[in-house]
């Protein structure tokens, strides 16, 4: 195949050209036409055309590639260090080269995007769906690359692929050509001895040998299933993590400086998409990319640029000594060497016809307080009078001199001319230097409001998409939550969680009744996630969250602090709490107040609903309890049954029935034996005449064999399910 590679020389595609070439494959390079003269691998044939060149249609037209790969985030072309300049070359550049392709109608495009796409944290792996949140102008230039790829692919039915790499890191072809944060901690702990780490601050990384290697299966796949493919290693770490491991690598003591601080920022690709259907193995985990890139960058440790330091001792601190003298002396050094010619020329003009009047040492003084300034200025003067002075020692004596009033005269109009003329230079310069300090201040100003703008159209995004779904408004959501009246005082709790579940767009909601001040048995929950804390829960030990809900306050976790839901919010009963309900899956940009304000009407609508439900159940209790006793009769306990074994079907909880024959044993005596083994949140009922069962409510058979053997303790036998006697 014909594999037409467009990019700027740089170590990902250096690499795309290796692959190429070994798979058998003719590879052409675009280069963008770049002013640098980069060194690039062998290639069959190679156009330096700027991508906005109107020439690129006739390079499609005479290559006709099978596979046309755009390096995109990954091309050294830009330099987006000046990014408001590079975004509009960037695109321009983009669209006329698919322009170009879409003429052809022929062959596969590939656009390398990366992880920068994604500029806000994400509490778990980025899907390819997940809707892009650039930060920054590159991020921009990205994203925008993406949509118009997009735009092409559904307009016109192109067969365009977008692949997005996580965080590639690895060994470079040439000195500093690399940008990753990996690179650069090496850098920083072979240069200075010490990194610098923010523990917060989570990633994954792939090496760039397997990047390509798993870029260019989905390249020349021939029937993909997708347009959009991360390409990650999914092996989750963070800074200070990454940090020890080169410090291991290195060999020698490296100081870490744990800098975390802020907000949890998590941006890792999740590329099960890809791994399912192409098979994904990583060659170079962690521990081998590090030590490779440690043992290149030691070796070529010389070609780094030290920087001075404590650790610099010896010649090396003697010679940046000497550097520094040099540069401060050179000004001098220059103006005496200018000198010498001035002072030869003044001599050959005396008693000249044409030049006699012309003076030579004030033409000298004004060129150096031109260039360099008062201080220069000064010096070229007193240079001045001393040749002066040497010149007319010829004819006088230095008597009859120094009592000329003539010479006072001109060392005066000397100095007077030097030191105006360079305070000006002065001035000037101080204005320019204050010009660009201000140039600079204003673009960084111009940055953060560029990024403030960013963060307002996000919000009115989702104040517009808030709108149009009326998912927020305040009849939808009193719409749902009235539904509870229709199910049985039994099954509310159940659907509350359901109801949450839509009206907070949550898939993980859970309902953990209060059992006492200390702890929480969970009731209902719609995931497997929302169950990762337990079916029991010591509330009181989690502080944060509870300092919040005793204030009635719903709680949101914005340090993504593991082992707590994103939002929670308490319902009260006389001030005593009654149920916690929580969220464990609410996107990032959604942990907002108006989020938090929403949760708590809800969580209000909803207490209403179980209130009522609550109170039936109190007012109705001498109907459906043997007197005297907590054992429901036969009736209100299969009602209660049945609402349990309805949400189990649904996946809302998990329950267990145990069976124990009564004989000759009352039902208030066998109420006070099981008092001792049974939870508050355990239910007993009568069934037929000779048995009891006891409900178990959020119990899997695990837990109630543990509850048999525990009865079979005290001489209470069960029976398994069918009447068979277990003991």
């Amino acid at each position: 195949m014909d594999v037409l590679l467009i990019g700027g020389s740089g170590n990902l595609i250096n690499a795309m050209i290796d692959k190429c070439k070994k798979s058998g494959h003719r590879v052409y390079l675009l280069t963008g036409g770049s002013k640098e003269h980069f060194s690039y691998k062998r290639v069959f044939e190679k156009y330096n055309f700027a991508y906005e060149n109107e020439i690129i249609k006739d390079i499609f037209k005479s290559i006709s590639p099978d596979i046309t790969i755009f390096m995109g985030a990954y091309d050294a072309n830009f330099d987006w260090s000046k990014a408001r300049e590079e975004i509009v070359r960037y695109t321009t550049g983009l669209m006329n080269i698919l322009s170009a392709y879409s003429l052809m109608k022929k062959g596969r495009f590939v656009y390398f995007s990366s992880q920068e796409v994604y500029g806000e944290p994400h509490n778990k792996a980025i899907l390819e769906t997940e809707t892009l949140s650039p930060q920054g102008f590159k991020a921009m230039a990205l994203a925008q690359g993406e949509e118009i790829c997009s735009n092409y692919r559904k307009a016109q039915g192109l067969d365009i692929m977008v692949l997005r790499l996580d965080h590639v890191y690895g060994v470079p072809d040439r000195k500093w050509r690399e940008d990753n944060l990996c690179f650069r901690m090496c850098v920083e702990a072979i240069r200075t001895g010490h990194i610098s780490a923010n523990g917060r601050h989570v990633f994954s990384m792939l090496y760039l040998n397997d990047a390509v290697e798993l870029a260019y299966k989905a390249i020349v796949a021939e029937r993909p299933k997708e347009w959009c493919y991360h390409i990650s290693s999914m092996d989750e770490t963070d800074e200070l993590q990454l940090a020890q491991l080169i410090r291991r690598k290195i060999g020698k003591e490296v100081v870490i400086i744990d800098n975390s601080v802020g907000e949890n920022y998590k941006i890792v690709l999740d590329g099960r998409r890809y791994q399912e259907e192409y098979g994904q193995k990583i060659f170079i985990n962690y521990e081998m990319g590090v030590e490779r890139l440690v043992k290149y960058l030691e070796r070529h440790s010389s070609s780094l640029e030290m920087m001075e330091d404590s650790d610099e001792k010896g010649y090396k601190k003697f010679t940046y000594f000497i550097r520094g003298i040099l540069r401060k002396m050179f000004p001098f050094a220059e103006n005496v060497l200018g000198f010498i010619p001035f002072f030869m020329l003044n001599n050959k003009a005396v008693g000249s016809q044409y030049f006699d009047r012309l003076d030579f040492y004030l033409l000298y003084v004004l060129l150096f307080a031109i260039v360099h300034g008062q201080q220069q200025a000064i010096f070229s003067a007193m240079l001045a009078v001393a040749g002066y002075f040497f010149g007319q020692m010829y004819e006088r004596t230095g008597f009859d001199i120094l009592l000329d009033y003539n010479t006072y005269v001109w060392i005066a109009q000397l100095f007077i001319v030097g030191m105006v003329v360079g305070y000006m230079k002065d001035k000037l310069k101080d204005i320019q230097k204050e010009d660009e300090e201000e140039i600079r201040y204003l673009k960084r100003k111009m940055d953060d409001i560029s990024d403030i703008n960013d963060s307002n159209i996000q919000m009115k995004q989702n104040f517009e998409q808030q709108v149009v779904n009326q998912r927020d408004s305040l009849g939808k959501i009193y719409e749902l939550t009235s539904g509870l009246e229709h199910y049985a005082p039994e099954e509310v709790l159940f659907y509350a969680a359901k109801i949450l579940s839509q009206l907070m767009d949550s898939r993980s909601v859970a309902v953990y009744v209060v059992a006492n001040e200390e702890y929480a048995r969970l009731f209902s929950a719609t995931s497997p996630e929302a169950r990762e804390l337990g079916y029991s829960i010591k509330y009181s030990e989690m502080e944060e969250m509870l300092c919040e809900l005793k204030e009635h306050r719903v709680y949101v976790n914005r340090t993504m602090q593991e082992g707590l839901p994103l939002m929670a919010s308490a319902v009260y009963e006389q001030e005593q709490m009654w149920f916690i309900l929580m969220l464990w899956d609410i996107p990032w940009q959604r942990m907002t107040l108006a989020e938090a304000n929403r949760f708590m009407i809800v969580c209000a609508l909803i207490r209403d609903a179980a209130l009522r439900a609550e109170q039936y159940l109190r007012a109705v209790r001498s109907q459906r309890y043997v007197e005297g006793t907590d054992i429901l009769n036969e009736d209100s306990f299969e009602t209660l049954v049945k609402a349990f074994l309805d949400a189990k079907a649904q996946g809302l909880t998990e329950c267990e029935l145990l069976t124990i024959p009564i004989r000759e044993v009352s039902h208030r005596n066998m109420a006070d034996q099981l008092k001792s083994i049974l939870r508050q949140t355990d239910y007993l009922g009568i069934q037929g005449e000779k048995e009891l069962q006891i409900l178990l409510p959020n119990t899997n058979k695990e837990g109630a064999e543990i509850v048999r053997k525990r009865l079979q303790t005290i001489g209470i036998s069960v029976m398994e399910e069918g009447g068979f006697d277990a003991s």
